[in-house]
């Protein structure tokens, strides 16, 4: 089979394509043969030491794909299986290992490729609407990066919990975006923070730096800021004292795992977005898809903010 290796941390350029033997699965573990590979910032982090990684390492965080064999003790996944998984490490492969308890079934009715688009992304946008803020109907809500594949997803979810949705986008091509997946309201990124000062309930985050101060001045008192990301850099520290003074403020730093660590979570969010998926009411727009010989270009694209929606890598 063949597989991206990283060996060195680095730019794209350390992306390896190499023939690797066929993986055996071991005790609780399934093959998978990867039908698609999700492309997150998170991948960046680790490619280059940012979030590091003992090397050399498969890289990768999602994907979907067919169950080719099962390893000693499984029992709830069968060879032919279509199932997806998130926040495992090893999936930019043709066979991916991954234990069975982490893998969540795809339901017929949505194509592999869309499972993998939606899972670490979507269930992402689901515990940021219903459990670190539980958006309610007329909540106030902020979604930087709205023409993104998190953003996308973030309002349509906002939207079907009844809020009024503020989004940040950089061109007018991307407010297009935005607003087609139903933002009320698009500002640019130099004059939101003066438009929505003091009004917004929750501000979603995964900019980072170059936003972080503008969405504290438009939480409204006792606002909630979910900074869930820095595609733009690390936010620097911060006194506490200054979320005090702008109207006891709330600030979290979330991350997947800690929302999917039970299987019975994981399985409910990802039947959720499944429904949603199957119903027509979550719509995940693919936008570009490469060939996993070429992750360094995905990278490329998607640091250079050179897309939108989601970026998919095809064995």
């Amino acid at each position: 089979m063949h597989a991206i290796i990283v060996s060195a941390q680095g730019g794209p350029e350390v992306l390896e394509y190499v023939e690797r033997p066929d993986p055996v699965p071991g005790e609780g573990q399934v093959v998978v043969d990867v039908a698609a590979a999700g492309v997150n910032f998170i991948d960046i982090y680790h490619r280059s030491g940012a979030y590091p990684l003992p090397l050399p390492v498969t890289i990768g965080s999602e994907g979907a794909g067919t169950v080719s064999a099962v390893g000693p003790g499984v029992r709830d996944v069968a060879v032919g299986d279509t199932v997806a998984w998130a926040s495992v490490l090893g999936s930019y492969t043709e066979k991916a290992v991954v234990p069975a308890d982490r893998l969540v079934p795809v339901p017929e009715g949505v194509p592999a490729e869309v499972a993998a688009a939606a899972m670490l992304q979507g269930l992402t946008a689901h515990y940021l609407t219903h459990s670190t803020h539980e958006v309610r109907q007329g909540d106030q809500v902020l979604v930087h990066a709205g023409a993104g594949g998190m953003g996308q997803l973030l309002i349509q979810l906002a939207k079907l919990k009844g809020a009024k949705v503020y989004a940040t986008v950089s061109s007018a091509e991307k407010e297009k975006l935005a607003r087609a997946a139903g933002a009320d309201e698009v500002l640019g990124y130099e004059d939101f923070a003066e438009a929505l000062r003091g009004r917004i309930d929750v501000v979603y985050d995964g900019v980072g730096a170059a936003t972080f101060d503008g969405g504290l001045q438009a939480l409204r008192p006792r606002g909630l800021m979910a900074l869930y990301g820095a595609a733009s850099g690390p936010v620097p520290p911060l006194d506490p004292q200054v979320l005090n003074q702008r109207g006891s403020l709330f600030l979290t730093r979330p991350s997947l795992v800690h929302y999917i660590a039970e299987r019975a979570e994981l399985l409910q969010r990802a039947s959720d977005l499944f429904g949603w998926i199957a119903e027509g009411k979550l719509a995940i727009n693919v936008s570009h898809r490469y060939p996993l010989a070429e992750a360094g270009r995905a990278h490329e694209d998607l640091a250079g903010r050179r897309t939108t929606g989601k970026l998919l890598l095809i064995p």
